[in-house]
């Protein structure tokens, strides 16, 4: 809830003395929440040609991916505590700043550690973005029009995951990588001028604050950093000291960090009384696992298209199309009609069924012989379906399940579970990259099999755990 100031709107909200331009908001908020999804896209379909440039290997390819990933998923949470602190506008705006450097960065990187250092300021930038854009269309509009905002806000993430693959093969195409990079830089500016002239500042009410829970943001990245680490060297290195070291950091940290989270109570930046409700945790783990699936076709599908089957980027960009745009037009109507007829459980289950489902279909890929239309695009149309069903009514049964008194936290810790998701499957793509199968399509049909397995246990906990409906 923002801050209540004297001088009303025409509306009748409380102002500073200067009216929110809504429209204004509407842009800077959709333009500066896209850019995660653009980004995410265009290195999906740009990730070979970025490992050749720096003979990266296999290894190399997964930190191009995961050294964004990391400090989004660790530091969402604390992204939006630092806008609910102090001030959603100047944090949304620091925010575009560090990650239109960031781009600049990547594109005229020189080096490979130069390119991880810009990934990984992409990656602050976005968590400084995310979280705050959403709070601040939820101060600037009310009522109906706030309904319509988001589902404006949201709509245009869809279309940015449809369209970014698609223009960033192109110009991969065409110019060459780092240009990508370049293009998404007047989109931040954009944003940038539209949030810095038209959006309002506000906080959250004392009451109402995320914490700023800094001790836990810092271990949470340190376990994910060497937990990672371990997970991406462990099938090029093997099982060294080292490499079990890291491992044994990682669970030693994260081990540290449910510790000082549970000592905060509702302090902490991920209130562990969330956890207490079976539904709750179901739905997180259920979360885990579907983003973990998901994240890893979405950068493996394109990887094997361009090198194994000589794809151009765009060719890739293009054939993933269908995808967003089936989740696109079909969530408002599973969100809305479907929830309410067959509620929350059925849903999930059978989007995740549906999910599995696509992935069984992908174990049957050939080695050689791979056509589009057979053995690629069916897949895609029941994954596109099954998700569909399956995030509509993810969100609103998190908040549901987290009750009131944590509604607003619950939906970041969700946020932030499905991105360490993305990054852990990233991190044990190493097994088919290296080269453990007679081919890449190889390797992806293997990879379907896991994929598979996780989504079926994720169709399995939401139909266990999630409470029916009663009504």
């Amino acid at each position: 809830m923002a801050q209540s100031l004297p001088l009303p709107c025409a509306d009748g909200r409380p102002s500073d003395g200067t009216c929110p331009d809504t429209t204004g908001t509407l842009i800077a908020t959709t333009l500066g929440s896209a850019l995660a999804f653009i980004v995410g896209s265009i290195v999906n379909v740009a990730l070979p040609a970025m490992q050749e440039t720096y003979a990266a290997g296999p290894t190399g390819a997964q930190w191009i991916v995961n050294a964004y990933l990391l400090p989004l998923g660790a530091l969402v949470l604390i992204g939006g505590a630092l806008g609910d602190h102090y001030g959603r506008r100047r944090v949304f705006l620091a925010g575009l700043v560090v990650f239109t450097v960031a781009c600049g960065i990547c594109a005229v990187a020189p080096t490979f550690p130069i390119l991880m250092a810009g990934r990984a300021l992409e990656g602050v930038g976005a968590a400084l973005v995310a979280p705050t854009s959403l709070a601040i269309i939820s101060d600037a509009f009310d009522g109906k029009a706030r309904g319509k905002a988001i589902g404006t806000w949201a709509g245009a993430g869809a279309a940015a995951s449809a369209l970014a693959p698609v223009a960033g093969g192109w110009i991969v195409d065409v110019a060459g990588w780092r240009w990508a990079f370049v293009a998404v830089i007047p989109l931040a500016v954009a944003a940038f001028w539209f949030a810095l002239r038209s959006v309002r500042e506000s906080t959250a009410d004392r009451g109402e604050r995320a914490a700023l829970d800094w001790t836990g943001a810092a271990l949470v990245s340190a376990a994910l950093g060497a937990g990672i680490w371990g997970l991406v060297a462990l099938p090029e290195r093997g099982a060294t000291p080292l490499v079990l070291g890291a491992l044994v950091a990682g669970a030693a940290l994260f081990a540290a960090f449910l510790w000082i989270e549970r000592t905060k109570g509702d302090g902490a930046m991920i209130p562990l009384a969330l956890f207490r409700d079976g539904t709750f945790s179901g739905l997180s783990l259920y979360t885990f696992l579907l983003y973990a699936a998901l994240g890893g076709l979405l950068l493996l599908l394109p990887y094997v298209m361009i090198q194994d089957l000589g794809w151009s980027a765009t060719a890739a960009g293009t054939a993933l199309l269908p995808f967003p745009l089936i989740m696109g037009l079909a969530s408002r109507f599973v969100g809305g009609t479907l929830a309410d007829r067959l509620g929350a459980r059925i849903l999930l289950t059978a989007g995740a069924a549906l999910v599995a489902l696509a992935f069984g279909l992908w174990t049957f890929t050939p080695a050689e012989g791979v056509d589009y239309r057979v053995h690629i695009l069916p897949g895609l149309l029941v994954m596109a379906v099954g998700m569909s069903l399956a995030v509509a009514p993810l969100t609103s049964t998190v908040l549901a399940a987290a009750g009131d008194d944590y509604s607003g936290v619950a939906s970041g810790v969700n946020n932030a579970i499905s991105r360490v998701g993305g990054l852990v499957a990233t991190a044990l793509l190493g097994l088919v990259l290296l080269g453990q199968a007679e081919s890449l399509t190889a390797g992806f049909a293997l990879a379907a099999m896991a994929g598979a397995a996780l989504a079926a246990g994720s169709a399995a906990l939401s139909w266990l755990l999630v409470r029916p409906r009663t009504s």
